[in-house]
């Protein structure tokens, strides 16, 4: 029996595609789908290349780059120090930044477009150009859908600004600014469909965007210029009011001086001093008063006193009445002495305070006078120093005008081009090839995707768990009659080999009791099961065995394609009574083969097999015959060859390599458990050597195999 087994099989390719449950993707056997496939994905990718091509130089039109080199001037210190007004760019990523976003601005390539007239340029303007064939197919099929537009009246203005800002959309699409790396320098790049024009907008975006730093330190310079002649007349005004209000307290007060201010204080100092000590006095005073006025006997007032006369005359003032007068009298004296000395007190006291709140008084008016006109002072220095500081950059700034230098200035202007830019064709072809072999090779591993068909047979026998008892080659033969032929004048090819191997396999099916009545069909007509039939009774013929083959197919009669000149009455004739066995069975002169064979009839085919008469049929052609093999319809098609399986020994099952799919045997195979019926083995038939060859197996397997030339004479 010639066996097929080995690593690469379709399930293989198959798992590489969808990748099995663990995730893993096999790249042996993908590697192999895709090689398998090499010319599916060549042609593909030629022909992919042929259209690229085509289109490269056929269809897509010539556009041409030009390139203006702009570099940025780092800071400088200019004449006036008013950075904001005058100052140059920094190097900062940001201002490089900036700078490029000012070179797309709608802004500028609006002044490029006025300049150009790009509006009346139908490359700028889409509206000046003949619509194209889609666009007038859209324009139909939305007439259709949804009704003719009705038409609106656009003003004038409102047309002009719209093709104005598509003519800059345009030349936004048609141009790139790329900064250099590291560097300051900008490389402005427009396409255009003619090389002139290309240059000629590369070079204007460059001059205007040159120009434009111009105008903006021009109307900068002279905004300052107006700001600054208004700061400085507003700070006139203010320095002359604040000097004027100067003057006026300065001769409408006395002058004053801080060291004047201090010497007051220090006068008022003093004064408070000479209070406090008068104060004190006057205090001593009244308290002596007070003594003398409560004395009221000599003694008392002697020490009242503490005058020495007085405390002289008091001992003999006791005796003497001229003594104790002249005591009264000098006591008298000293009271009123007292009482001078306390009124004089009081009065001093009182001019001191008094001269006190007016220095005072004084020293505070001065105070806040001298408070005034230093504030005065500060303002008008303040102010003059503002004025000063403002008509310097008033000046400074009217003479900068008109002396402005660019942040920017060109490096290289741009070069009329001589090869055009687009299409790049090389880039074309490589990615029109990459995209032919990426599509090829997604077709070749959707098709092994859907590819559900048997090549080997350990797919089979998995699939099935049936054994596989037969491969069948396909036999190299233009129509079937010559099938027979060839298997007769080619006894020693590896197809009379393989059903050799097919009866050696059935045979051994049941070596104790081997089969005789052999029923052969398959899912599907054209798979095979017929020319398997015929070769395995020649085989059993070939053995010396005596062997019926009996057509079971009897709608579509299939056996009169193989053979001529079969009679017009057969196994139907046989069982309605019209006809004997022996004159419907004919013998085929070439192969030896007793042949029962169908005819046509208006009786239903599955009721004349479930009839006793078959039954009764068969029973008496096991006595005459050693095998009997039944060629029966598919069984997907009609119930025939599951009825006729009744009454046989073994079942063959023929599938068609790389053709049937596993659905289609798994429901043939499912019918026949749903009779309770065994098939005895499966039969992989018509397979090619040169596909099993490029799906890799054509140098390991058996009779398929380079191996095999020397055993076999094809």
């Amino acid at each position: 029996m010639t066996s097929i087994s080995g690593s690469g099989t379709v399930q293989d390719a198959q798992s590489a595609v969808h990748g099995d449950g663990d995730d893993v993707i096999d790249l042996g056997a993908l590697l192999g789908t895709l090689w398998r496939g090499k010319w599916i994905i060549a042609v593909i990718a030629m022909l992919a290349t042929v259209i690229g091509g085509y289109y490269a130089y056929g269809i897509a039109t010539p556009r041409y780059t030009a390139t203006s080199v702009v570099i940025l001037e780092t800071q400088e210190r200019s004449v006036v120090d008013i950075e904001s007004v005058m100052g140059g760019l920094s190097s900062d990523s940001q201002i490089v930044n900036s700078e490029a976003e000012v070179l797309k601005s709608r802004g500028l390539i609006g002044k490029v477009v006025d300049r150009l007239d790009l509006t009346a340029d139908p490359e700028f303007n889409s509206a000046l150009r003949d619509p194209s064939a889609l666009s007038e197919l859209k324009s139909s099929i939305k007439s259709t859908l949804l009704g003719a537009p009705s038409e609106q009246v656009v003003p004038e203005d409102v047309t002009m600004v719209r093709q104005r800002n598509n003519s800059i959309d345009s030349v936004l699409e048609n141009m790139t600014v790329a900064a250099v790396p590291n560097s300051l320098v900008f490389n402005i790049r427009v396409t255009s469909l003619e090389p002139e024009k290309a240059a000629l907008i590369a070079d204007t975006i460059a001059e205007l965007y040159i120009l434009n730093q111009l105008e903006v330190k021009f109307e900068a310079t002279q905004e300052a210029t107006s700001w600054l002649t208004e700061q400085v007349g507003e700070l006139r005004v203010e320095l002359e009011s604040g000097e004027s209000r100067l003057a006026e307290l300065s001769a409408d007060n006395e002058l004053v001086s801080v060291e004047a201010l201090q010497a007051l204080e220090r006068q008022l100092k003093e004064i408070r001093d000479r209070v406090t000590q008068t104060a004190d006095n006057l205090e001593t005073q009244k308290a002596r008063l007070a003594v003398f006025e409560a004395a009221s006997t000599r003694e008392e007032q002697a020490a009242a006193a503490n005058d020495m006369q007085l405390t002289r005359m008091l001992p003999r003032a006791q005796n003497e009445p001229a003594m104790a007068t002249a005591f009264d009298t000098r006591f008298t004296q000293l009271a009123e002495r007292a009482r001078l000395d306390v009124a004089r007190t009081s009065q001093q006291l009182e001019g001191l305070r008094t001269s006190e709140s007016d220095l005072r008084a004084r020293i505070d008016q001065q105070g806040d006078d001298l408070v005034e006109l230093q504030q005065l002072q500060r303002e008008v220095e303040a102010s003059r120093a503002l004025y000063e500081y403002f008509l310097g950059r008033l000046k400074e700034t009217s003479a900068q005008q008109g002396i402005q230098q660019a942040d920017s200035r060109v490096l290289s202007n741009a070069v009329i081009p001589i090869n055009a830019s687009e299409p790049r064709r090389s880039l074309i072809l490589a990615m029109s090839g990459m995209l032919g072999l990426m599509i090829g090779a997604g077709l070749v591993l959707l098709k092994e995707a859907r590819n559900s068909s048997f090549r080997t047979s350990d797919e089979l026998e998995a699939a099935t768990g049936i054994s596989v008892i037969g491969q069948i080659p396909r036999i190299p033969a233009r129509n079937r009659r010559k099938t027979i032929q060839y298997l007769r004048d080619k006894p020693t090819s590896n197809t009379a080999e393989a059903y050799r191997n097919l009866r050696t396999s059935l045979m051994l099916s049941n070596v104790d009791n081997p089969p005789k009545v052999i029923v052969s069909t398959s899912a599907l007509p054209g798979e095979g099961k017929t020319t398997n039939s015929i070769a395995i009774a020649q085989n059993l013929i070939g053995m010396g065995k005596k062997v019926l083959l009996m057509e079971g197919d009897i709608r579509r009669r299939t056996l009169s394609q193989y053979f001529d000149d079969l009679p017009k009455r057969g196994l139907v004739s046989v069982l309605s009574g019209d006809s004997s066995l022996d004159d419907v069975i004919t013998q085929t002169e070439a192969s030896g083969i007793d042949l029962l064979a169908g005819e046509q009839t208006s009786a239903n085919a599955a009721d004349l097999f479930t009839s006793d008469k078959f039954r009764d049929l068969i029973t008496d052609l096991r006595g005459k015959y050693d095998a009997i093999i039944l060629d029966t319809p598919p069984v997907l098609i009609v119930p025939d060859a599951r009825i006729i399986a009744m009454q046989a020994d073994a079942v063959l099952f023929t599938v068609k390599w790389d053709a049937t799919s596993q659905a289609q045997v798994k429901e043939g195979l499912k019918l026949f458990r749903q009779s309770d019926q065994k098939v005895t083995g499966l039969v992989l038939s018509q397979i090619n050597p040169k596909g099993m060859k490029r799906y890799g197996y054509g140098g390991k397997y058996g009779a398929y195999s380079a191996y095999g030339s020397g055993y076999y004479n094809n």
